[in-house]
């Protein structure tokens, strides 16, 4: 109970900056981390539901609600996932080898082509959190869960490009086999209730999200030979726009 107890304190202090108390990482504490890494998506999405419903109450204007929506996951991970989105991106605009990318990942220098998708994500988030309604922000809410499910299963089933980093790190770690298995439940649960809010919408962000993972298993192993923890993030922040432009979007063309 104590190293599943320590194995959430650590999915929370790596992937988010909600304060959590100090303890040593060991391969004990971690063995369950990434079965937890999906709980910090259900609190960013059950604080966007409770800005939404604040917006609702208190007629918020739409930008003013936009750019809280969009800052929102930023603020609660830290950044942790567009990092890794920017990285990757500079990687792969690269042209290189497959080993001078996985350098790049590396590399703490934004290159040019790391600020203009940085920019035109945040423009993309911002514009479709602009025209959220209804229960359509439920939807989309659960989209923070299920990308870092998907990401989470992607740790303890993908190979890896390089045996350092946090990827290695936490899937050498891993109780695979569980890990796995929670994370499948939770894949699950959040596409079964997306799937009861709204069946097309549902259906229609369940599709974007696994053919984002698809792409994201094909682009890590023919770019990089394997997944790393920079290209989780990629995934993750492209997973999350996916199902954010493909609901709104949805919504807009079929109701």
């Amino acid at each position: 109970m104590k190293s599943i107890l320590q194995s959430v304190v650590i999915a929370f202090a790596m992937y988010s900056k909600i304060p959590m108390p100090s303890i040593e990482w060991e391969v004990k504490n971690m063995r369950y981390a990434m079965s937890f890494f999906p709980f910090v998506g259900i609190v960013i999405g059950a604080l966007a539901c409770a800005w939404y419903y604040i917006v609702s109450t208190f007629g918020i204007s739409p930008v003013l609600s936009a750019g809280v929506f969009t800052v929102l996951p930023v603020l609660i991970t830290g950044g942790i996932h567009m990092d890794g989105f920017l990285d990757t991106i500079d990687a792969l605009s690269s042209n290189q080898s497959m080993d001078k990318k996985i350098e790049i990942l590396s590399d703490s220098n934004a290159g040019a082509f790391a600020v203009i998708y940085g920019i035109v994500y945040m423009v993309l988030t911002f514009s479709f959190w602009h025209e959220i309604g209804g229960r359509t922000i439920l939807i989309v809410a659960l989209g923070f869960v299920l990308s870092r499910s998907l990401s989470a299963l992607s740790v303890v089933s993908f190979r890896k490009a390089k045996k350092t980093g946090l990827a290695s790190l936490f899937s050498d770690a891993a109780v695979s086999r569980n890990v796995r298995i929670s994370n499948i439940v939770m894949i699950v649960l959040s596409g079964a209730a997306m799937v009861a809010i709204n069946p097309v919408l549902g259906i229609i962000a369940l599709c974007a999200a696994f053919l984002v993972f698809a792409y994201f298993r094909y682009i890590a192993y023919k770019s990089f030979g394997g997944i790393t923890g920079d290209l989780c993030g990629y995934f993750l922040q492209l997973c999350e726009l996916a199902i954010l432009i493909c609901v709104v979007g949805g919504n807009m063309i079929c109701f």
